[in-house]
C-alpha cells in the first residue's frame, strides 16, 4: 500500500508533468513554410542534449549569460545546492521538492523574455552552432525532405529550443516553460521541467493538436529517461545512447545511431551522466561553472 506522503506527492508529479507537456505544446513554434506539409500525419521528435548537440545546451547558455553578468555565481550556486541535495540525499519531503523545483529557473526572475531571447541568439552563434552533430542534423533534414514536420523536445528552456530549431530550419520546438508576467520572468516554472513523462505529454498534446498519427512518427534521443517519448511512436531511434537505452534499443529492435568516436564518446557520456542527475539544465550549468573556477 502506498504511504500517505507518497499518495499526496505522486499525483502532483503526474499533474505537473501533464501541465508542463501541455504548456510546451501550446508554446511550440511552427514555421510558416511547413504549416501545410506534404505528409501531414507524420512527424519526427528530437531530443537536444547529446542528440542534436554535443553536451548540454543549457551549460553553454548559462556560461554565456554568466559572462554577460545576467546572474551571479552565488545565485546559480544556490540553485545547484538545492537540486544536488535533493538528488544525492534523496529527500522526499514535498516542501523541499517544491523549493528545489522552483529554484531551477529562479535566477532569471526579473529579467524580460525579450532580453533572454536576444542573448540566446548571440550565445547560440558563439558557443552552440559548431556543436551540432552533423549526423543527427542529416537525420532531421531527411524527415523534412520527406515532407514531414520536425520538432525539438527538450528539458532545456523553450527559449533555447526555439533558437536551435529556427537556426536548423526545423518546424518548431518544445521545452521547459518559465512563467512570465507582462513579459517579465517570475522565476517559476509552468508545471515542471519537460523531462521524462512530461516529454511524452508534450508530444501527445502536439499530436492531438496537429492531427498526427504517432505510429507514423519517429522519435530520437540519447537518454533512457526519454523512454516514454520513444515508446509512444512507431519509429524510435537511439542516438548516441547511454548504456541503458542502448541495451533497451537492442532488445526492442530499435534503430541505433552513434555519431561519437573514441574519447569524444567517453567525454560525452560523462557529461550526460552528470547532467542527468540534476534534471535541471540550469543546475548542471551552475555546477560546471563552479568546477571550472577551481
Amino acid at each position: 500500500m502506498t504511504p500517505p506522503a507518497e499518495r499526496r506527492t505522486l499525483p502532483n508529479l503526474q499533474q505537473r508533468s501533464t501541465l508542463a507537456g501541455e504548456a510546451a505544446a501550446a508554446a511550440a513554434e511552427v514555421e510558416t513554410a511547413l504549416v501545410t506539409p506534404s505528409d501531414p500525419t507524420s512527424a519526427a521528435f528530437f531530443d537536444v542534449d547529446n542528440t542534436i548537440m554535443q553536451g548540454a545546451s543549457i551549460f553553454h547558455l548559462a556560461r554565456g549569460l554568466h559572462r554577460r553578468k545576467f546572474f551571479t555565481t552565488r545565485e546559480i550556486a544556490g540553485a545547484a545546492w538545492k537540486q544536488a541535495y535533493f538528488r544525492v540525499v534523496g529527500v522526499e519531503d514535498p516542501e523541499h521538492v517544491a523549493d528545489a523545483r522552483s529554484s531551477a529557473l529562479g535566477f532569471i526572475a526579473g529579467h524580460t523574455v525579450a532580453e533572454l531571447q536576444e542573448l540566446t541568439e548571440e550565445i547560440f552563434d558563439e558557443a552552440m552552432a559548431h556543436r551540432i552533430w552533423p549526423g543527427t542534423r542529416a537525420q532531421a533534414q531527411l524527415h523534412l525532405d520527406q515532407g514531414q514536420r520536425v520538432w525539438l523536445v527538450t528539458a532545456a528552456p523553450i527559449e533555447i529550443a526555439q533558437v536551435i530549431a529556427r537556426r536548423l530550419g526545423l518546424t518548431g520546438a518544445m521545452g521547459t516553460v518559465a512563467e512570465h508576467d507582462a513579459g517579465v520572468y517570475t522565476g517559476r516554472l509552468v508545471g515542471d521541467m519537460l523531462h521524462g513523462p512530461a516529454k511524452a505529454e508534450a508530444v501527445r498534446a502536439l499530436a492531438d493538436r496537429e492531427g498526427l498519427d504517432l505510429q507514423a512518427c519517429s522519435a530520437y534521443s540519447d537518454s533512457y529517461n526519454d523512454l516514454p517519448m520513444l515508446s509512444m511512436v512507431g519509429d524510435p531511434c537511439a542516438i548516441n545512447p547511454d548504456s541503458r537505452l542502448r541495451a533497451h534499443a537492442r532488445e526492442a529492435g530499435w534503430r541505433i545511431r552513434d555519431y561519437r568516436t573514441g574519447r569524444k564518446a567517453a567525454r560525452a557520456g560523462l557529461v550526460v551522466g552528470a547532467a542527468a542527475g540534476a534534471l535541471s539544465g540550469t543546475v548542471a550549468a551552475g555546477v560546471a561553472l563552479r568546477s571550472r573556477r577551481r
